[in-house]
């Protein structure tokens, strides 16, 4: 999921990594995220085992909605393991004989429908002095609505023939500052940060992502690298400084 969402930014990189072998310098994990994604699978797994839905669920409307129950749902969580298996969150595209997958947060269920939901988790903190509720707006939340939608188009296209809505949710918790005097608890040893939380929907639209895997196939197998798009040169100043940098230091005729 992560290497065609390189292909929509930039066609170019994509090429440079998946062809070529250069990837751009990677960065440290986020362990924050990482945490608050797997504190809230604790708290809707305890009422996936219930079948109920949770209150934050229906305190925004959804009490139609569970936590979906399926065997492989461990395995569907497992992205850096998502090609292991067919059992994994993965499908195979005959056209292009490409494996595409990746590993999800969680999905609801309708109890009176069956359809279901993919339900992505997100976390932020905002530093200024007025922080605004949070939103899917901005350039680099365009990913979060990619990913969505390529999540969906993957659960529509698993064996048990799941009916998959086009509306998916974001659980979006962020950390708070403002008024706050600080964190450390009052004798203990610990500390505790606090997040509001939202429930943000969002209505996907997959239609994109089967013609992106033949453009992906197709530029596999092209001798030269295509141009750079607009938006990698603007959102990726200082790695295109660099490598310019390179070039002329080193007299680079071509590369």
């Amino acid at each position: 999921r992560g290497r065609v969402d390189n292909f929509v930014k930039c066609p170019a990189c994509f090429w440079l990594t998946q062809v070529k072998g250069a990837n751009q310098p990677s960065f440290g994990g986020y362990n924050i995220n990482t945490l608050t994604d797997k504190l809230l699978k604790r708290e809707f797994d305890v009422y996936r085992e219930k079948q109920k839905p949770h209150p934050f669920m229906t305190k925004h409307g959804l009490g139609h909605l569970v936590p979906f129950q399926h065997p492989d749902l461990e395995k569907w969580e497992s992205s850096m393991h998502f090609g292991s298996s067919s059992r994994h969150f993965n499908t195979i595209h005959e056209e292009t004989q490409i494996k595409f997958g990746g590993g999800i947060d969680d999905v609801w269920q309708s109890t009176k429908s069956g359809t279901l939901y993919l339900v992505d988790y997100k976390s932020t903190a905002q530093l200024g002095k007025n922080p605004v509720p949070v939103n899917l707006k901005g350039k680099y939340k365009a990913a979060y609505k990619r990913q969505m939608e390529m999540y969906q188009w993957v659960l529509r296209r698993k064996p048990e023939g799941f009916k998959v809505s086009d509306t998916g949710y974001f659980v979006y918790v962020d950390g708070q500052h403002t008024d706050i005097g600080g964190m450390l608890d009052k004798g203990s040893d610990t500390a505790t940060m606090k997040f509001n939380a939202s429930l943000l929907p969002y209505k996907g639209d997959d239609s994109w992502v089967e013609p992106a895997l033949f453009s992906i196939k197709k530029l596999l197998s092209r001798k030269t690298c295509p141009q750079h798009s607009a938006q990698c040169k603007d959102d990726n100043k200082g790695w295109h400084a660099y490598i310019e940098s390179v070039k002329k230091a080193m007299d680079w005729k071509k590369a």
